[in-house]
């Protein structure tokens, strides 16, 4: 039974800055895929990109008409003195054989949530980190991180560790943001060296920061990098949506959706949601991939965008 007794009183979320290297990859990946899209709408494109210590690798299987110069994207993004290894590839024949007749890219279970406890319909841990981390990075734009604990519904330990800030300015600043019992920063010490000149970052590694934060069950799958065909994203995406309608239509306090794909089918094997502990089936929506895409609008949606500040409660049209 999932509702939201279940979910402890203490409850922890972090979240990151655009610059922390996980989430550069992100945006190269996704950036990619939007130079992709641009140029051929139907271009099927599965990236994924590691970089660190001034190289950047990028790896994956692309089918498209449209052809942008990688190089160029990716420095541009990091800068000149990256050595840029691109290896991309043709789309499996034998996955491409399922997805020409609108069937799903891959198998997989995606999950969706929506809670009343927040504007956002997001987990109130995970709203606080978020809005922190993104308040901090207006000032210090840079590798940084946030973390908030909260226990029965107040704030009792706030972290921020944040490249290139001092202490004490740093303190005043998460102060003057959020009221907690203990704030601990840069707790291993100031820090000047960040990003990928610190540490070597691969796209797809922030799944829970990009979803709900570590409270909430996700299905795994990670969205930087895919097109709509790789249900990882857009099931994703259809599973918040639908979260988010079940909850405003019962004023419910807590709604938990689950969808799962087979390769190469249309249509869903599972698509249930839980509304306040009661489990029933989806109804009323079009679940193929093709259906998905249309009704959220992703021919429209810049990926860049989405996967710098969490992919939900930020008023996409999933939303």
């Amino acid at each position: 039974m999932f509702g939201q007794e279940s979910i402890m009183s203490i409850r922890t979320a972090e979240f990151v800055s655009p610059k922390h290297p996980d989430k550069i990859c992100d945006f190269i990946a996704d950036s990619i895929l939007d130079a992709y899209l641009e140029k051929d709408n139907n271009s099927r494109v599965a990236i994924e990109v590691m970089g660190g210590h001034n190289l950047v690798t990028i790896n994956g299987e692309v089918t498209s008409k449209a052809n942008p110069d990688i190089e160029k994207i990716v420095k541009g993004i990091v800068g000149q003195d990256y050595k840029i290894i691109s290896n991309i590839v043709l789309q499996s024949p034998q996955i491409a054989q399922g997805v020409d007749t609108g069937g799903a890219g891959d198998q997989g279970i995606m999950k969706g949530y929506a809670t009343s406890e927040t504007r956002e319909f997001l987990p109130l841990e995970y709203s606080l980190a978020r809005n922190l981390c993104q308040k901090i990075f207006e000032v210090y734009p840079y590798d940084g991180k946030t973390q908030v604990t909260i226990e029965e519904g107040k704030v009792t330990t706030v972290v921020a560790s944040f490249q290139n800030t001092k202490n004490n300015e740093l303190l005043e600043l998460v102060k003057n943001i959020i009221d907690s019992k203990e704030y601990l920063i840069n707790p291993a010490g100031e820090w000047t060296q960040g990003g990928f000149d610190a540490d070597t970052g691969l796209s797809g590694r922030k799944l829970i920061v990009d979803n709900y934060g570590p409270e909430i069950t996700i299905g795994g799958g990670s969205f930087s990098g895919k097109d709509y065909t790789k249900v990882d994203r857009s099931g994703a995406y259809m599973a918040r949506k639908i979260a988010v309608d079940l909850l405003r239509k019962h004023k419910a306090k807590v709604v938990e959706t689950k969808l799962a794909y087979a390769i190469g089918k249309c249509e869903p094997v599972m698509a249930v949601a839980i509304v306040d502990g009661k489990e029933f089936e989806i109804t009323g929506y079009d679940l193929t991939p093709i259906g998905i895409h249309k009704h959220l609008k992703l021919n429209e949606v810049k990926f860049a965008d989405t996967c710098t500040w969490g992919h939900f409660g930020r008023g996409f049209e999933w939303e």
